[in-house]
């Protein structure tokens, strides 16, 4: 039977791929497709980061050439991140691909040490990554990235993105003395908050983290309807108190058409830094329990450990300061479980639907 290019990609839409959990859908002239004879050498773009490899993508997919009678040369894998669709009557914004929200019903349960992890994480696997810190009146990811430095002014009112660890950043705690307390009203603080994400001249983004203010008030459901986001994380605890809070920011979202990626459970078992025992102190299942009652994705858990505090309060969040330990390993599970989520979302297609102005009289 004839090698084509077609019949390579029939063969790789059998493919189901363990990230996803979807059938491979490419197109030829995106597979950089080569013949030779009955040898098949490839590359597949995916939509979420591949610089782990992906080499169990890679076996489905050489035992998918070879049961079609095609032998597979060399497979190569190629992150393709590409803008995914926002709520009605938004539009991705320029150089930003994919915004998404991380956010919790409640403080206290580690929203923004999580945030900064999965940031890190998202960008140790290859992808383009920017972090805004929307907590005015707490912000902490400069104390978490250990930077201090205040954004560049550039033309045109806009500001350059503050550097930490690889990633891009900007928080008003760039902007303003570290002990000044943020004294305004709800509408000064999203009118901030837009300039920090509209004023900042991100620099060729796959995705923009926002570490988003606690609870639900007029804030938080604003920020949801202005920000054009493709979707939302939310972070708890397995105790009661902060499932029941952590409910109310998934309908939250929920309302407002923004599809929730994912719930994290932060917190989940103690780990002693003496003697390693475990220990379930906030409760067991929690997070997973709420994900599966409202079915959404369950992206993992946390553990509630001292290293993981004191690692990002000196500025050198997990990821970074002990890259092969366990907790890590955990924020890139959820960082890759994230990214395959967003991947399968519907493509924006906003350039191709016209703007429409209200005018006057």
């Amino acid at each position: 039977m004839t090698v084509n290019p077609d019949r390579v990609v029939a063969a790789l839409g059998k493919v189901l791929d363990p990230n996803t959990r979807k059938s491979l859908s490419v197109k030829a002239d995106a597979c950089d497709i080569r013949i030779d004879g009955q040898r098949i050498s490839l590359t597949v773009p995916l939509g979420y980061p591949v610089d782990n490899g992906e080499p169990e993508l890679v076996k489905r997919i050489e035992t998918a050439l070879r049961e079609d009678g095609m032998e597979p040369g060399e497979i190569r894998l190629a992150t393709n991140v590409v803008p995914h669709a926002v709520q009605t009557g938004l539009r991705p914004l320029p150089n930003v691909r994919n915004i998404i929200a991380v956010a919790s019903g409640k403080g206290g349960v580690g929203k923004s040490t999580t945030s900064v992890n999965i940031a890190l994480a998202l960008s140790r696997q290859g992808a383009r990554v920017g972090l805004l810190d929307a907590d005015i009146y707490g912000p902490s990811v400069p104390i978490m990235l250990g930077v201090s430095e205040k954004p560049r002014n550039l033309e045109n009112k806009m500001m350059g993105p503050v550097i930490g660890h690889g990633i891009q950043a900007n928080s008003i705690g760039f902007l303003i003395d570290e002990d000044a307390p943020a004294i305004w009203r709800g509408p000064m603080v999203v009118q901030a908050l837009t300039q920090l994400l509209t004023q900042t001249q991100w620099d060729d983004l796959d995705y923009l983290i926002i570490d988003m203010p606690p609870g639900t008030g007029d804030i938080a459901l604003t920020l949801s309807q202005k920000v054009p986001l493709v979707g939302a994380v939310i972070v708890t605890t397995p105790q009661d108190l902060a499932l029941a809070d952590a409910r109310r920011g998934l309908r939250m979202f929920q309302k407002v058409n923004v599809p929730v990626l994912g719930i994290v459970e932060n917190m989940s078992v103690h780990i002693c830094s003496n003697c390693g025992h475990a220990e379930h102190i906030f409760g067991e299942q929690g997070g997973r329990n709420m994900a599966s009652q409202y079915h959404v994705p369950w992206l993992g858990a946390l553990p509630l450990q001292m290293s993981i505090r004191s690692q990002t309060d000196s500025g050198h969040p997990t990821v970074v300061a002990e890259p092969d330990g366990e907790a890590a390993r955990a924020y890139h599970a959820i960082a890759r479980a994230l990214a395959a989520n967003v991947a399968i979302l519907p493509e924006d297609r906003s350039a191709f639907t016209p703007m429409v102005v209200a005018r006057k009289g």
